[in-house]
């Protein structure tokens, strides 16, 4: 895949979104890229997870050096197909930008932990020597979601692997092929490093009855689900262990001491990154009313288009669907064809014609208003004009409906800084930067796109996906 061009990549994911189309709906699959097969997809998820076991025994034999080479080769080849994933994903899902995802592939490779994460402890005393170690749990049961479908595939195998595991994935049905190119490129890297040839799998068309046997599996010994709450709620009432990722709704507050400047041009940055996919974008904004001007004056600097609240309301009523739950009751679910979609795009359902260079949709708003209070998932961005950091931070607690995911701010004030923070409770808490710095990009940090907020792992790694393991020699190997 070396020096691939342009024009060979829009040809491949052509072919292979052509076979796609092609076959009929109930039976077609994703297990060819081009003229390769893909390696480690199963029909039925107990031969998966048969496949997975074995890897992960293989693997169990390995030294970490040598598991440690695996990953390696997966980062390798992850860099140098990133484009072609960007391409594939954006094209089978219709969501997001190919420069983001690009980006997003290259960030996985460089910075997701491998096997440095996993550290052993020793503690010695007059009674001897007690050495706790982190071992693998077995085999991982892993969902992933169509935001983030070869990322997260990629992500959750290096830390997995690292750990030493074996993996199943059951993807999200809308990402099928970007999900199994990223299972094919781990096992390829495996096979390239000496490891077993299947270590992770996954299914030619996974569903909700392939998640459920994956979730009462007895050889699957720890979960992982990426995605919206509904899938994370399965997964928790599972009676397994399980690690959750689940949604958020990630508000923005700017004060009167920001550099009003760089927190517009942070803000847009941080909203259109992958079309306001990723789950820490920001979502909802509370400037305080002194500097909401100018700072608007600044988005509109970078990519902005501001909409009046008549043309607002009627774009929430094209990008919300209303629609009646089990138990009777109205609910407004985002739309599936407008999540992810460029601003112009959506800009144009509601007859606004603008250019590409537009990549962000603001609007102010009350409190209340359905951008507000859903998380859309789209470069849409609310503004809320509030008077003072009471506020402030009273709002933006309750917009982020205690998912306690991720928040942000822009402030030179430090008691402003540090309230927010105590009070919104959120694993990841970004101060003025755009909201990726709080996955590594462009800020400190390991990545991720596992963000463990219900159940607490936070920015999952190697280590998340490892049990403690106690060996105790009493009145031995004390040494001083």
């Amino acid at each position: 895949m070396a020096n691939i061009t342009e024009a060979e990549i829009r040809q491949v994911v052509s072919q292979v979104l052509n076979k796609m189309q092609s076959a009929p709906s109930t039976d077609w699959d994703s297990t060819h890229y081009g003229a390769r097969k893909f390696v480690g997809i199963y029909a039925d998820m107990n031969d998966a997870i048969k496949a997975a076991e074995a890897g992960y025994r293989a693997v169990r034999a390995m030294s970490v050096e040598q598991r440690e080479k695996i990953i390696t080769e997966i980062r390798r080849l992850t860099r140098e197909e990133a484009p072609v994933m960007a391409q594939l994903g954006v094209s089978e899902t219709g969501m997001g930008r190919v420069d983001h995802k690009k980006a997003k592939h290259i960030l996985v490779a460089d910075k997701t932990p491998g096997t440095e994460d996993i550290v052993s402890n020793a503690k010695t005393g007059d009674n001897g020597l007690t050495l706790v170690e982190m071992a693998p749990f077995g085999v991982v049961g892993a969902i992933t979601p169509s935001t983030n479908p070869s990322e997260t595939v990629i992500c959750n195998s290096i830390g997995m692997i690292a750990a030493g595991n074996g993996v199943v994935f059951n993807p999200h049905p809308n990402a099928i092929a970007t999900s199994n190119y990223a299972v094919d490129l781990v096992n390829r890297a495996c096979k390239a490093a000496g490891g077993p040839e299947v270590l992770v799998c996954s299914m030619v068309k996974p569903t909700l009855e392939s998640a459920g046997i994956m979730q009462s599996h007895p050889s699957i010994r720890l979960l992982v689900c990426t995605g919206g709450p509904g899938v994370v709620k399965a997964v928790l009432s599972s009676g397994k262990k399980a690690i959750g990722a689940g949604a958020g709704n990630p508000p923005v507050i700017v004060d009167d001491t920001a550099d009003i400047a760089k927190a517009g041009k942070d803000i847009i940055d941080g909203c259109t990154f992958d079309n306001n996919l990723p789950c820490i974008a920001e979502k909802e904004v509370f400037a305080f009313r002194n500097i909401a001007d100018e700072l608007i004056s600044n988005m509109l600097k970078n990519g902005a288009y501001l909409i009046n609240k008549e043309q607002a309301d009627s774009l929430a009523k094209i990008v919300l669907e209303e629609k009646t739950s089990k138990s009777g009751k109205k609910i407004k679910t985002v739309s599936r064809d407008c999540v992810g979609r460029d601003a112009d795009v959506l800009l144009a359902k509601i007859g606004i014609k603008v250019s590409k260079d537009i990549r962000c949709i603001i609007c102010e708003t009350g409190f209340e208003h359905d951008f507000v209070q859903h998380e859309l998932m789209m470069p849409i961005l609310p503004i809320v004009r509030v008077d003072n950091i009471d506020e402030a931070i009273t709002l933006a607690v309750k917009a982020e409906h205690g998912c306690r995911h991720t928040a942000h701010m822009h402030s030179k004030n430090i008691d402003n800084l540090s309230r927010f923070a105590r009070e919104v409770e959120t694993t990841i808490f970004v101060k003025n930067a755009p909201s990726y710095a709080g996955i590594g990009f462009g800020g400190e940090g390991h990545a991720t796109f596992t963000i463990a907020g219900p159940t607490g792992e936070g920015i999952t790694s190697a280590k998340s996906f490892t049990r403690q393991r106690r060996c105790v020699m009493a009145d031995s190997f004390r040494i001083i």
